[in-house]
């Protein structure tokens, strides 16, 4: 096991849609980051082959659609699609239809896409991204373009992407376990300065709970997992909610010989779907791009209209889908 030595970081509270810059809580932690030494074996993914070309199509595909706003065709037309291809993987789907009130009032007609492989299993685990995209690109550097809305291929599609590839290994190899793939929608439809007005879907899901008594042993989210030169380091809330979770599964990136983009020490605090699902008591974590000299802490692309396919990258993906069908492949 790698081992975290304790130092001295401040943590800022970062929003996966906003950018509040406040100071939230500090922590004192520095991580030891280490490296595969020449010579290791490096692991490989034994439930099947992650197939980064499968993925990139994937997320090219929801960008096709155009950006998944909540209300528009484009939003429909993709969770059509992201059911029947779920269901064509020999998943058990269930849409979660419901109208969420914006913080502006809007009524945003949304689903929570729902896919249980092995759903007689008890023992659970679940994965997760949203698929819907940001209303407008109210980081972009061109104030004249600030009202457009964002493809969302990093934010958004990116994750989707590596979990419908997930998914398509799954229904090409038995795993004795429960797998459960959750597609959240009206993640991404917030405002500064209020923390609930984002992550709008999770929050249905737990309120409502699809299936009765769902408690999966742990959860992990996908977000901003696409970008060229990410980088992944360890979040906040993860550690504070499932620190081993976090530990086994950046060791097996190490192992992978991703060290270079999965870095062993903290990143930031951030307010993602995961802190839903651990305010409700499911151990959660959250794989997330983080660029600590980026003023924003994320993606330069992020919440711009430059988040599309120009700035996506198949061995972030690799590296990212790679890690989690190994991690799976030890649950």
């Amino acid at each position: 096991m790698r081992r975290l030595i304790i130092g001295y970081l401040a943590f800022l509270l970062l929003s996966c849609g906003s950018n509040s810059g406040k100071v939230r809580e500090n922590l004192d932690f520095l991580a030891e980051s280490e490296s595969a030494a020449p010579g290791d074996v490096m692991m490989t993914a034994t439930l099947g082959d992650f197939d980064a070309d499968s993925a990139y199509n994937y997320l090219a595909k929801q960008v096709a659609f155009g950006p998944r706003v909540p209300n528009t065709e484009a939003h429909r037309k993709t969770g059509d699609w992201l059911s029947s291809e779920l269901k064509r993987h020999g998943a058990k789907v269930t849409e979660q239809k419901m109208q969420l009130k914006a913080f502006d009032g809007t009524i945003l007609d949304s689903r929570n896409i729902f896919a249980q492989f092995n759903p007689e299993s008890k023992d659970r685990i679940l994965l997760l991204a949203h698929w819907d995209c940001r209303p407008w690109a109210d980081k972009d550097p061109d104030p004249s373009r600030r009202t457009e809305p964002v493809d969302g291929a990093n934010d958004g599609a990116s994750g989707v992407a590596v979990l419908l590839e997930i998914a398509r290994q799954l229904a090409a190899n038995s795993i004795n376990k429960g797998v459960d793939i959750l597609f959240v929608d009206a993640e991404d439809w917030g405002t500064d300065g209020d923390e609930d007005s984002w992550a709008l879907g999770t929050q249905y899901f737990v309120e409502h709970p699809i299936v009765k008594g769902y408690s999966p042993r742990e959860a992990i989210l996908l977000d901003m997992v696409g970008g060229e030169g990410a980088i992944f380091c360890r979040e906040y809330f993860s550690e504070r909610s499932a620190p081993e979770v976090a530990e086994q599964i950046w060791q097996t990136a190490h192992q992978l010989g991703y060290d270079k983009m999965f870095l062993n020490r903290m990143g930031s605090a951030v307010m993602d779907d995961h802190v839903q699902l651990i305010k409700a008591g499911i151990p959660a974590i959250d794989i997330i791009e983080y660029h600590p000299n980026e003023p924003s802490g994320f993606n330069s692309r992020w919440h711009t209209t430059s988040d599309n396919m120009e700035g996506i990258s198949k061995t972030t993906l690799k590296a990212v889908g790679v890690t989690l069908l190994s991690y799976l492949n030890k649950f």
